[in-house]
């Protein structure tokens, strides 16, 4: 099994990512276990994003590092949160879902997409990084429905569906959603490195 640093401290995306990555035999440690920090991120993109943590781990670590930069995507929103997705209202999954709400009442238009970043660096100064993306379609349900998952998934009902993310196992959820699809990409490009 091959291992990678993933730049991240978040342990739920942490346990997805490793779940996914597992089955194409690839392990992933957690930055943390190098005692390593989360860089803010000051980008305004979903790459610029995953390249600044990327290229931070690796640089902290000396180890090939992976990381990602995922959010939700609102049309009607202007593409809000977007790239803000996890800090949109200051409150944590439970606060940016309410404002979700507030902001989609009375929008008869409630498409939405999550987006799903990846970029792998071999050293921090890889002039040729893999960059693979993974989008999920969807709306966004009236109110918030669903146990599971983490972040808008008790909002957001993939398309052809009525159930939301937060309603699916997390089997289920690892094998269609915007991460799985960007680490199914990224997976392609890796191993087909020399």
């Amino acid at each position: 099994m091959q291992t990678i640093l993933l730049a991240s401290n978040n342990g739920k995306k942490i346990a997805e990512l490793s779940a996914i990555l597992a089955s194409f035999g690839i392990e992933i440690k957690a930055q943390r276990d190098y005692g390593i920090e989360d860089v803010p991120e000051t980008g305004l993109t979903f790459v610029e994003n995953a390249l600044i943590k990327a290229r931070h781990a690796a640089r902290q670590s000396g180890l090939p590092a992976i990381a990602d930069d995922s959010g939700l995507c609102v049309p009607a929103l202007g593409g809000a949160p977007g790239i803000y997705s996890a800090r949109y209202s200051g409150e944590g999954d439970a606060g940016n879902n309410r404002k979700l709400l507030a902001a989609l009442e009375n929008v008869q238009d409630r498409r939405a997409y999550y987006v799903c970043l990846i970029v792998y660096l071999r050293h921090a100064d890889d002039p040729l990084p893999i960059i693979a993306q993974g989008l999920w379609h969807g709306t966004i349900a009236l109110e918030a429905r669903g146990d599971g998952g983490f972040g808008y998934d008790p909002l957001f009902v993939p398309a052809g569906d009525s159930r939301t993310a937060a309603e699916y196992s997390a089997a289920e959820k690892n094998s269609i959603s915007h991460r799985a699809r960007a680490l199914a990409a990224f997976t392609e490009l890796y191993l087909d490195l020399d």
